[in-house]
């Protein structure tokens, strides 16, 4: 499938090379606009643009935006190499004006809260204890669930998508749970190797595959 994206600012519109033209409401590609809310996109006034642009103009401008938070899963003890890639994501999908949902504890947790915090975004931290107090303090909504580690299985079903960074047992079953429901499990930095999960080597490339499964282009 050829995804070129093309984006009509002015018409509020974003449409794929081979005419299809997106619904923000339905979140699918559409044949031809249906209604006022899919407008056409003009030829003259259209910007080609990547993936990665057409999913910030689709959180950030579009008239029904993208308010689906993506879960970043990691573990407590982790690497500084996974710090580091943790917070990047967590300041590039804030960038994108997309909000992060998380467990809200420490290590890559803590740096991806971090990371969306310094980009001016949304960070959403779902906590496995009662106490709110618990919360890393970089996290700016905080939900102590009090159901321990059940709360994994609603970071995974809640998120768009999610980007796996580092491995530890708790990462691992929220890995296998997101695979179970079906969600698209982006591999970065020592993440596992497990059926499933579609590796990247890089920060950018993670950004890229997410705004790719936002969009309904598929993984490369």
């Amino acid at each position: 499938m050829n995804d070129t994206l093309r984006i009509d600012r002015a018409a509020g519109a974003l449409a794929r090379a081979d005419g299809r033209v997106y619904d923000t409401r339905a979140r699918e590609w559409v044949a031809r606009p249906r209604s006022a809310t899919v407008p056409a996109v003009g030829p003259a006034a259209a910007e080609p643009v990547s993936a990665v642009v057409a999913l910030r103009w689709l959180a950030r401008e579009a008239r029904v935006p993208m308010r689906v938070p993506v879960g970043v899963i990691g573990p407590r003890e982790a690497t500084p190499d996974q710090l580091a890639a943790a917070e990047a994501v967590g300041a590039g999908l804030a960038d994108l004006g997309l909000p992060v949902i998380c467990g809200g504890r420490g290590g890559v947790m803590q740096a991806v809260c971090e990371g969306v915090q310094r980009a001016g975004g949304l960070s959403i931290g779902l906590l496995p204890e009662a106490d709110p107090e618990l919360a890393n303090p970089h996290a700016r909504l905080v939900i102590a669930t009090g159901i321990g580690e059940a709360r994994n299985a609603l970071i995974a079903r809640a998120a768009l998508c999610l980007v796996a960074i580092g491995d530890s047992f708790g990462t691992l079953s929220e890995v296998a749970l997101g695979r179970q429901f079906g969600k698209h499990v982006i591999g970065l930095a020592g993440a596992a190797r497990v059926d499933g999960v579609a590796h990247v080597g890089s920060v950018e490339a993670a950004l890229d595959e997410v705004a790719r499964v936002a969009l309904g282009l598929g993984s490369d």
